[in-house]
């Protein structure tokens, strides 16, 4: 985008005149980026001041000339100071003056700018845009001065019947009073054109217009409120490469001085058009891309579990845990009591330390209690009952679709089923799921057994201790069957590769 810049703020002259009055100015400029940190400003800038000197002056101080009414004659010493005589009557002369100027300039100028702060590490894009500038300006000034006659036209005024020890203030508005009674009546405040140094070393107050190139330079911040729109403040000097800039030349070069707060506007569809690019950071593209690749292709993270314990090889401390074993976050079987047969083998789980070491079924070597004999004796000493049968039948089988997620039908099976398997509380269920030839394919196994299993515990009240949890079999992988069983075995098992689960 264009960025639209409107400017308005104090104007004055910096040069050998102290400033008198409140000088404005106002500008229009348009910018342009040539990238991230270096753009380009057009514009043009308008500028009124004035000013009052606060000290008499002889006119010895002055590169030849003065103010124009008093026009350029030969100096006499008179009263110890320097005198200038009337071009009108050179009898009558002035023993010493107050300078004094009002100055209307118009300038085209075109800047190179510097963004300080575009490209950062450590953040995104700018809030802030602090700026430098260098550049050229093409100023044309009208000068002039207050008259410093008499009304009648004939009598030059007396400046030194005025305080000059008094304070600048004071000393100015003495000095604005007297002159402006130059006009008979002595009611306003008379401007003619001032003194300029020509080229060819002439003076001339003819032609108060002056044309001339400058040198322009300065800094800035501007502090963004959209993406749209921000504010800001800068502070502009321009070298006009003269002295004639506040009415008087002693040979010292003038600076037109603008302090000003500014409003800038970016022109263009922010559809297809990006902000201009001193807002924005060029690290952020790269940041963006890493955050969230759209154009990097990344190869698939694979973090390999050869024991399928759920701990990745690379931190598996126990790389061949036997299947089903529950394993601590190392990769490590879970030995609850200690004895060093895990927990998946062992036939005495917490096996008290009196009673090690203990053989290759985890069991200790204190001797069993009299009590516990004689209830076992007693129990031997029975007839045998003939063990129950599981006489559940069929059950049905569940059908999933590319993920593990039930649906309406599989649910109305299951609630089938459920009825079937409390009705039968002698039997446990074996929840047999398939898929065995990836890893991929073991995990996917595992959630949709997950899934039943939890169906039938939450939805259908069916005790958990009943569902065996079986998963990774040979088979159809879309399929979860249901066994009827008397046997025992696990009723949850660690998630095989759970880096590779599904949402």
């Amino acid at each position: 985008m264009w960025e639209l810049g409107l400017s308005f703020g104090k104007s004055q002259v910096f040069g050998d005149v102290l400033n008198y009055g409140f000088g404005y100015g106002a500008g229009l400029t348009f910018r342009k980026a040539l990238g991230h940190v270096i753009s380009l400003r057009g514009g043009l800038l308008y500028q009124k001041s004035s000013g009052i000197d606060d000290k008499l002056w002889s006119s010895d101080k002055v590169d030849g000339y003065m103010s124009p009414t008093l026009g350029y004659r030969g100096l006499s010493p008179t009263y110890g100071l320097y005198s200038v005589y009337v071009p009108s009557n050179p009898n009558l002369a002035l023993r010493g003056f107050v300078p004094n100027y009002r100055n209307v300039s118009v300038s085209g100028t075109l800047d190179v700018i510097a963004s300080l702060n575009t490209i950062s590490h450590y953040r995104g894009n700018p809030k802030w845009d602090w700026y430098v500038f260098l550049g050229y300006a093409m100023v044309n000034s009208d000068i002039d001065t207050r008259v410093a006659l008499g009304g009648n036209g004939a009598t030059p005024f007396d400046f030194t019947t005025i305080n000059y020890n008094g304070k600048s203030d004071d000393i100015q508005k003495a000095v604005s009073n007297l002159i402006s009674q130059a006009n008979t009546g002595g009611a306003k405040e008379n401007y003619t054109n001032a003194p300029v140094r020509r080229r060819n070393n002439s003076v001339s107050n003819s032609k108060n217009f002056l044309l001339h190139h400058a040198l322009t330079y300065g800094g800035g911040f501007s502090y963004k409120l959209s993406d749209k729109v921000n504010i800001g403040l800068e502070d502009r000097l321009m070298n006009t490469f003269n002295g004639d800039q506040d009415g008087i030349n002693t040979g010292k070069n003038d600076l037109l001085g603008y302090f000003s707060a500014h409003l800038n506007i970016n022109l263009g569809n922010k559809a297809t058009h990006v902000q201009p690019l001193w807002w924005l950071n060029p690290n952020n593209y790269v940041y963006s891309e890493l955050n969230i690749p759209r154009h990097m292709k990344l190869p698939k993270v694979v973090l390999p579990d050869g024991d399928g314990d759920g701990v990745t090889d690379q931190f598996d401390l126990e790389p061949n845990t036997p299947r089903g074993c529950p394993v601590d976050t190392h990769g490590v079987s879970k030995d609850t009591d200690g004895d060093g047969v895990p927990d998946c083998r062992d036939k005495e789980i917490l096996t008290l330390l009196k009673c090690f070491p203990v053989n290759s079924d985890g069991v200790g070597t204190c001797p069993e209690p009299a009590c516990c004999k004689e209830i076992r004796d007693m129990l031997a000493t029975r007839p045998v009952e003939k063990a129950a049968e599981c006489t559940i039948g069929n059950l049905p089988s569940i059908q999933f679709k590319g993920n593990a997620k039930l649906s309406k039908a599989a649910e109305s099976v299951l609630a089938n089923a459920a009825a079937t398997i409390k009705a039968n509380p002698n039997c446990n269920v074996k929840v047999i799921g398939y898929g065995a030839s990836s890893k991929a394919a073991q995990q996917l196994s595992w959630e949709r057994v997950n899934a039943v299993i939890k169906y039938l515990a939450e939805k259908q009240g069916i005790s958990e201790s009943r569902l065996l949890f079986q998963y990774g079999q040979d088979g159809d992988s879309n399929t979860v069957d249901l066994q009827g069983t008397m046997e025992n075995g696990p009723t949850m098992v660690p998630a095989p590769h759970p880096n590779l689960r599904k949402n």
